[in-house]
């Protein structure tokens, strides 16, 4: 298959959230020898963009963009050690850290941003859930982040996005990092009120305003 017959249909995988054609097409892009940073930017990357458009039109809902993000997981699967293998990283967003904050175990929002951000083309490190305030900041760190996510879904927990904030402060870190916020007691007034550099309300809105604040709107 050329490149003009193959990205259409890896576009087209990523849209109907097929795994397995994702992954059978980016196996046949590494046999043929394709460019793989192109692959991604041109085959799999406007598949997500267009899941998004469809999210916002309100054709898709959280069913189809949990396919569509597992499909685009299963590409870059075959993908990324290739492209470790030549030594050519992928054309990254930036890196991102994500996780749930201390004292809260809901996590499924959370994953669900987390795999919206890599399909989006960020290198994303996800704590997990429950996650030490320390450990955020320590992780941004030693990875080279720009960005640190925090996500909370309850009305107690909400507090240790402000609390993350005033740490970086007093490390003297805060103007190093962009901080969004996110969950259901969360708001864009919540984010302002606390200094957060962003609030986002779904992983569609997520991965826009990561692609703003990181420079590639």
């Amino acid at each position: 298959m050329t490149k003009n017959e193959i990205f259409p249909k890896m576009t087209e995988a990523i849209v109907a959230g097929d795994r397995k054609a994702a992954r059978e097409l980016a196996e046949e892009a590494v046999s043929a020898g394709l460019d793989l940073p192109e692959v991604i930017e041109k085959g799999y990357v406007p598949g997500i963009q267009k899941v998004g458009e469809l999210w916002e039109q309100g054709e898709y809902f959280l069913p189809e963009l949990i396919s569509s993000a597992e499909a685009m997981k299963a590409a870059m699967a075959v993908l990324e050690p290739e492209l470790n293998r030549k030594g050519v990283g992928a054309r990254m967003a930036g890196k991102i850290v994500i996780g749930t904050v201390e004292g809260d175990i809901h996590d499924i929002g959370k994953n669900l941003v987390a795999s919206m951000l890599q399909a989006g083309g960020f290198e994303v490190f996800d704590l997990g859930a429950d996650v030490k305030l320390e450990r955020f900041i320590e992780t941004a760190e030693a990875v080279g982040a720009g960005m640190i996510c925090l996500s909370a879904l309850l009305t107690t927990t909400m507090v240790n996005q402000r609390r993350l904030i005033a740490l970086l402060r007093d490390k003297g870190l805060r103007d190093k990092y962009k901080v969004l916020v996110g969950g259901a007691p969360a708001s864009r007034k919540w984010a302002e009120e606390i200094g957060a550099d962003g609030y986002a309300e779904n992983a569609v809105a997520a991965v826009k305003l990561a692609k703003s604040l990181a420079g590639h709107s």
